[in-house]
């Protein structure tokens, strides 16, 4: 738990990253979003570094409040545009994605080299 309110914090810290929260009236966390500036050679673009809805939660308009927050925060940045990575196997996420307005536009692999 440590390491992660330790990454929360640098993520607060960092000029081009946000986390939003979905809470209820009695502070439950219901979801979270988690969007940052990416900076690349060719180009540079907001992505989302992750979304998540309680299971309970879901199809409630939230994640769509959530991606909202992240679409007024990317254009006050600069940014013309937001990527997302979900894994093949997130088939809900894609649905939800599509729904909103997202076009899917190539399929990657990804590799890791520990160090």
């Amino acid at each position: 738990m440590e390491e992660m309110n330790t990454r929360v914090l640098r993520i607060t810290e960092a000029k081009d990253n946000a986390i939003f929260v979905y809470e209820e009236i009695e502070n439950k966390l219901l979801g979270w979003v988690h969007v940052f500036g990416k900076y690349l050679i060719e180009l540079e673009y907001a992505e989302i570094g992750g979304l998540n809805i309680d299971c309970n939660a879901r199809r409630q308009g939230i994640g769509l409040k959530l991606m909202g927050k992240c679409e007024i925060g990317a254009i006050e940045n600069g940014y013309q545009e937001i990527k997302l990575r979900p894994g093949e196997q997130r088939k809900e996420a894609h649905k939800f994605y599509k729904k909103i307005g997202c076009d899917k536009i190539k399929s990657q692999q990804l590799f890791l080299l520990k160090l």
